[in-house]
């Protein structure tokens, strides 16, 4: 099981970038996707999260209306699409999937806090920068 995250990189304050999150060993429509973040000195945060089979996305207050979450199930890669990108939105980025037992859906908890995602399994991270 394993999820590898990837497309972070430097950009200017107003530019766009889509992370993947690419999934080997399970098959991510089955499952909840959550996106998080950890700026230097920080918590590590929730962005974004995908409940199973689409059937609802969700995003912390900040990232509304600026950022889009969305599954390719042939290609077994959640994404996110990064718009209006701000100076704030510099962190690493970590895809995160609880399998056992599965967390399917992102409503009816605090799926923006780390409590519900103590035993995910977790991507690597992706560094994204925005210059002001």
């Amino acid at each position: 099981v394993q999820l590898q995250a990837s497309g972070g990189g430097l950009v200017q304050t107003g530019g766009s970038l889509r992370l993947s999150c690419a999934a080997s060993g399970f098959t991510l429509d089955d499952v909840a996707i959550g996106w998080f973040r950890q700026a230097p000195g920080k918590e590590r945060e929730g962005v974004s999260c995908i409940s199973r089979s689409d059937i609802g996305t969700r995003y912390v207050e900040s990232v509304k209306d600026r950022f889009t979450i969305s599954r390719d199930n042939a290609k077994n890669t959640v994404y996110l699409q990064m718009n209006s990108l701000k100076p704030e939105d510099t962190a690493v980025y970590y895809c995160a999937a609880v399998l056992s037992p599965p967390l399917r859906r992102c409503y009816g908890y605090e799926w923006d806090t780390l409590g519900a995602w103590s035993s995910a399994s977790w991507g690597q991270g992706t560094q994204v920068t925005v210059s002001s």
